[in-house]
Order: structure tokens, then C-alpha cells, then sequence
């Protein structure tokens, strides 16, 4: 793929401020597009942002979970670009605790982040998309929306809502004529301040061993994978998801 090959491209990439967003976002500056970067920490999110400045990118915070945050979010790109080529829904958390042992209310906070974002960014994205005439949505899921873990039930249940979604808003844009594919991405473990800090060197290790190319994921090794899906070189790449585990779910 070459460095340009995104000119010209509107992109908003949700939960920016750091990991795999702050790392999709380098990428896709890198590779020619503008880039709304967007999370609800801002300070964090500003920090990212600083290394853009002087560009025509632009930083939104946004609460992925509030649909308000969603229509301002619409506005403004709107009013600022006209249109939305890419949309990278990104955001997420994770909270790993057995399925009996969830509170009906860190159920619903799971949920709300990590698959009701999606679904509010795709339906109110959707209008902005359609007037690129040749868009696409990247989601991100994970391993553990294809394989489980024990204390994985709530998040599994969650990332692989994310990745039927994103199959039936493929499909159904097909059959209505929208111009805009739609793909999951699935990232296995990643080398993540917030993913090393809750696990530990100890935690580190024993999941390397698990890994056939033996070690973690770094985030721009995933962002690489979202700008494939969101780039002309994907133009047939419809409605499908793309593994950057490392060969994990193969065994």
C-alpha cells in the first residue's frame, strides 16, 4: 500500500486518545487522510492530537455510549467535511469476571461500549457515509468475539455481537445500494500500556506461549490491518473479518 493511497479521505476514529485508535490514526495520516480523532478523555485525546496540529485533522470528544454525543458528532463533521469516507469504530473496554459473578448493570456498561457504540456510529454515520459514494467502516472486535475464555463471557458476548453486526450492515448496505463496505477486524493480544499494566510480566509470558509467533501484537500492526480494510486495495473485501492474532485462534 503506498503512503498516499488515502488522499483525500475523511476519517473518524473512535477511542483515539491512546492504543490501537492513537495508532489507527498515525496510520492513516500517514497514508494521505484526515482524520477526526475522538474520545471521551480529552485531555488524554489532546495529547494524541498535539503532533497533529498545524493539519487539517480535527479532535471530538465524544462518549461513544450517548447517543447526543453521536448527532454533535454528525453535525460537525458535516459542517466541517461534508462527507465521511472511513469510520473506525474502535472504542471498547474490557472487564474480565466469571458470567455468574457480573452485575446486571457492568452487563449493560459492557455492552454499551463496546457494541451499542457501534451501532450508534454506524446509524448516525451512515447519511455522511453514503455521500462519499465509496466508504467503508471498520470495526473492531476481537479474538475473543471468535473464541471464548473463562471470564471472557460478558466481552466475548459483546465483540462478537460487533462481528455479526458488521456482516449485516455489509449485507444490507449491499442490498439498498449504499455505497459502503463494512469489515471486523479482530486483534489478539496487543502490546497496550492499559493491557500490560493488567496483566503483568508474568501474565505477558504465559499468554506469549499461547501465541504462535510467540509475543504480543503492537498496536501499529493492527492499525496497518484497519487501513487495508479502509483503503481501494480492499474494494472487493466485503463483510468479512481479519485476524491479526498472530496464528492464536489456529491452534
Amino acid at each position: 500500500m503506498s503512503a498516499a493511497s488515502l488522499a483525500g479521505r475523511i476519517a473518524l476514529v473512535t477511542g483515539a486518545a491512546g492504543g490501537i485508535g492513537a495508532a489507527t490514526a498515525d496510520a492513516l495520516v500517514a497514508r494521505g487522510a484526515t482524520v477526526v480523532l475522538s474520545d471521551i478523555n480529552i485531555d488524554a485525546l489532546e495529547t494524541t492530537m498535539a503532533r497533529f496540529r498545524g493539519g487539517p485533522h480535527r479532535a471530538l470528544k465524544l462518549d461513544v455510549t450517548a447517543e447526543a454525543d453521536w448527532e454533535t458528532a454528525t453535525e460537525e463533521v458535516r459542517a466541517t467535511f461534508g462527507k465521511l469516507d472511513i469510520l473506525v469504530n474502535n472504542a471498547g473496554w474490557g472487564d474480565r469476571r466469571l458470567i455468574f459473578e457480573t452485575s446486571f448493570d457492568q452487563w449493560k456498561k459492557l455492552l454499551a461500549i463496546n457494541l451499542d457504540s457501534v451501532f450508534l456510529g454506524t446509524r448516525h454515520m451512515m447519511p455522511l457515509l453514503e455521500a462519499s459514494g465509496d466508504a467503508a467502516i471498520v470495526n473492531v472486535s476481537s479474538i475473543r468475539g471468535l473464541v471464548v475464555g473463562v471470564g471472557f463471557g460478558p466481552y466475548s458476548a459483546a465483540k462478537a455481537g460487533v462481528h455479526i453486526f458488521s456482516k449485516a450492515t455489509a449485507v444490507e448496505c449491499a442490498a439498498t445500494g449504499r455505497k459502503v463496505r463494512v469489515n471486523s477486524v479482530h486483534p489478539g493480544f496487543v502490546a497496550t500500556p492499559i493491557m500490560l499494566d493488567m496483566v503483568g510480566e508474568a501474565g505477558i509470558a504465559e499468554r506469549c506461549r499461547d501465541v504462535p509467533q510467540g509475543r504480543f501484537a503492537l498496536p501499529e500492526e493492527i492499525a496497518t490491518a484497519i487501513c487495508f480494510l479502509a483503503s481501494s486495495d480492499a474494494s472487493f473485501v466485503n463483510g468479512t473479518e481479519l485476524i491479526v492474532d498472530g496464528g492464536f485462534t489456529a491452534i
